[in-house]
């Protein structure tokens, strides 16, 4: 029978934070879903005074640990210098803020859980869990992988994900980013690719860069070892942009838009899904707002997609949050269950506001395959 439940995970203005932004997700070999977002301390703004908070489950999602901070506990970090123009005329919190941003965690096939995170959009760190994402290690800094990248784009703001990343065929960690420059006259200002491990975590290094002028990939693992990896972007097409690779660094294919994906300039979820006895696989599942409207006070109407045909056509949707609604994250469970974890508005939001606002709640879905395809 179709299966549809919904559970909040974090609310705006609750625990000391004033809102709680950019869902990731991933289930760990055994079984457990990590769910994680930004908590954004004294306003709602992208920069400012943000920690990474995490919770957990063991039973598929159903019942969740409390909040537990999980990322750079250790020495605070000055803020980046660099501000896009749009944010400069705004509050982005004062000199001793600091802006922990764009957890991506990765769920490996032997258990390790990894996650990478930026802080002030200028540099990167990566942490690893032994025991299921209960403890986690010393971060260790990785923005050299990033440096690279400097004589195709002299970045001057990077951030990982959002969303979760993950470990290929081969065993390669793949991890995608956007990066951009502020500098008007730059020859490339913005662009998304990807960082990669090939010792487990111990040491990252360049990828390629897949999509130039597109920003917030995702990424997902194709049925024949290579890669997926799709873009927000500006064009006027209005569709999601779809690159692939069979190494996750080198000879992406041209960037072509999927029809059915539309794209309001919002991040996405993507994953990987093995099929059921019902829904022969391999399948993917994509997770977006389904509007061309790119006011961030238009993002509504979380839909989640399914592609039989790896990403080539996704012939089947079905609207998860009718209504205000915008980032999203995907993951399936060992039992074939499919979740989802959004940013989610509701009908009387606790700060009253002239738009309409799809941020109030970070919520967890649980569905199966047969809702996904149940008119």
């Amino acid at each position: 029978e179709p299966l549809l439940e919904k559970t909040i995970l974090f609310t705006e203005r609750s625990d000391g934070f004033t809102l709680y932004r950019i869902p990731g997700l991933v289930v760990t070999a055994k079984g457990s879903v990590l769910a994680y977002c930004e908590a954004r301390k004294f306003s709602d703004a992208d920069r400012g005074e943000i920690e990474i908070h995490l919770r957990r489950s063991t039973d598929g999602g159903k019942t969740f640990s409390a909040a537990k901070q999980v990322a750079h506990l250790g020495q605070r970090l000055a803020r980046n210098p660099h501000m896009p123009s749009k944010k400069q005329d705004k509050d982005m919190g004062g000199p001793e803020e600091q802006t922990v941003n764009n957890p991506v965690a990765i769920a490996t096939r032997e258990g390790t859980v990894h996650l990478l995170y930026c802080v002030e959009y200028m540099r990167a760190f990566h942490l690893r869990s032994e025991d299921d994402g209960l403890t986690w290690s010393t971060p260790q800094e990785i923005t050299t992988a990033f440096d690279a990248f400097r004589g195709e784009l002299d970045w001057q703001a990077i951030a990982t994900g959002p969303g979760h990343a993950i470990e290929m065929k081969s065993g390669r960690l793949c991890v995608p980013f956007w990066m951009a420059t502020y500098e008007k006259k730059a020859p490339l200002r913005k662009a998304v690719g990807t960082i990669l491990s090939d010792d487990g975590g111990q040491t990252w290094q360049r990828g390629g860069l897949a999509i130039p002028d597109a920003g917030e990939p995702n990424i997902a693992p194709l049925s024949d070892g290579g890669v997926l990896l799709t873009a927000r972007n500006s064009h006027a097409e209005s569709r999601r942009l779809v690159t692939r690779c069979a190494d996750g660094a080198t000879n992406w294919s041209t960037p072509v838009f999927a029809d059915e994906l539309l794209e309001p300039g919002c991040m996405g979820g993507i994953t990987a899904h093995s099929g059921t006895a019902a829904f022969p696989g391999p399948l993917l599942l994509f997770s977006h707002p389904h509007t061309t409207d790119r006011e961030h006070a238009a993002r509504r109407d979380v839909t989640v997609h399914l592609s039989r045909d790896n990403g080539k056509t996704w012939p089947l949707s079905k609207t998860l949050k009718p209504g205000p609604s915008a980032y999203s994250d995907l993951a399936v469970l060992l039992d074939g269950t499919v979740l989802c974890f959004y940013e989610s508005g509701i009908d009387k939001p606790k700060v009253r506001r002239k738009r309409d606002w799809a941020y109030a709640n970070l919520t967890l879905a649980r569905f199966n395959l047969e809702w996904i395809t149940t008119r």
